[in-house]
């Protein structure tokens, strides 16, 4: 059996090129390992109500969780910041329902969805699969960071994330933990889904995320665990090439998560949905060049941001906890008021420069970093 394109992976980045290239009339196959679109999940479930409108995505009431009103960011010695989120428009939603619901719309536009089906390999324009073989024209490869561990593995972080029941899990309150010797290079966070319960995680290199998390937990008071989800991150930006022959790579599997937090259900769906574009255009014309305006169209959108998060992420793996600590306590008011008054959660680094007080007077911040602020600000 043939078709036009193959999509490896049924999560966001490979259910929203399916979508779009079955819209135009391509024959599509959407191949997902798992037995469920959406499960397991990896994802925190933090998304702008802009970037869904962007994606095509009106959340249902299954999707939708609740809206994010505040953040708490706490230092390693428990200085904590609190920073208004209602200009943000932050929501949490259900990943499980929102893959589903991505998964309609492809279905609807004509794509076909195999579940527990893997790709074993790729033998020219033949797909192999535990579903048996199809030809393609082109392979989307939307594996995620599976794809990325064996290629580079400095730019995987192993965490772990929960679904919790307890009663210090507060709706539309995300906290953010900062401990360089606990979660180095990254953090712990607490997203809720309501009052009561929600996901909690960590992630940071070379750490036992398990341990770790059992850790935290322990320290946080009682609570229920009902799901434990382990997966690698990657915080290492994009690859260098999307399109490779008759093979293209997004979302996750390209790098397309935020190098600050892993977080991707925007900059990847969009990924997925310029690939899905360029894709049926080089289908409608037969013009190869068309297939490399997907990687052009993505750095133009993401391009910047991803630079400057690159660099604060250099910044954040840098830190030790007695800087972590006096860069929380050098944030004043106004600066809190400031990044309070960021209205973009998808293009967020001028709010981390603001918030490690690099655009402020700190001078241990710029005794560390030199130069290195200045690139970022560009």
């Amino acid at each position: 059996m043939s078709y036009d394109v193959i999509v490896a992976g049924g999560s966001v980045a490979g259910l929203f090129c399916a979508r779009e290239v079955a819209r135009r009339g391509h024959s599509v196959l959407v191949v997902e390992e798992d037995f469920e679109v959406g499960t397991p999940e990896h994802c925190g479930g933090l998304v702008s109500a802009s970037g869904l409108e962007d994606l095509g995505i009106i959340p249902s009431s299954k999707t939708l969780e609740n809206q994010i009103h505040q953040a708490e960011l706490i230092s390693s010695d428990g200085t904590k910041i609190t920073v208004d989120a209602k200009k943000q428009n932050v929501l949490v939603i259900n990943r499980r329902e929102f893959d589903k619901q991505i998964a309609l719309q492809a279905q609807r536009s004509g794509a076909e969805i195999k579940v527990k089906t893997s790709l074993k390999e790729i033998n020219g324009n033949k797909a192999v699969t535990t579903s048996g073989t199809f030809d393609f024209k082109i392979l989307v490869d939307a594996r995620g960071v599976t794809s990325l561990v064996q290629k580079d593995r400095t730019g995987v972080l192993q965490s772990a994330q929960y679904e919790v029941y307890a009663d210090w899990i507060k709706k539309g309150n995300v906290e953010v933990n900062f401990d360089a010797s606990k979660y180095p290079g990254f953090f712990s966070w607490v997203i809720p889904a309501a009052d009561g319960m929600g996901k909690v995680g960590v992630a940071g290199r070379a750490i036992n995320a398990m341990a770790t998390i059992e850790k935290y937990l322990d320290g946080r008071g009682k609570h229920s665990v009902i799901r434990k989800v382990f997966a690698p991150i990657w915080v290492k930006g994009p690859i260098d090439e999307f399109v490779t022959g008759n093979i293209v790579t997004v979302g996750d599997a390209a790098g397309q998560s935020k190098p600050t937090t892993a977080g991707g259900i925007y900059s990847c769906g969009i990924g997925g949905i310029l690939a899905g574009r360029a894709i049926s255009k080089f289908l409608d014309t037969g013009n190869y060049s068309t297939l490399k305006e997907y990687q052009k169209a993505w750095n133009e959108k993401f391009g910047k941001e991803f630079e400057r998060q690159l660099f604060a992420r250099k910044m954040l793996e840098r830190l030790d906890n007695p800087t972590i600590d006096k860069l929380f306590c050098a944030v004043t008011p106004d600066m809190i008021r400031d990044i309070s008054g960021n209205d973009d959660f998808d293009f967020h680094t001028s709010a981390i420069v603001k918030m490690l007080g690099l655009k402020g007077s700190l001078k241990v911040a710029q005794t560390i970093f030199g130069a290195e602020i200045k690139k970022l600000l560009n």
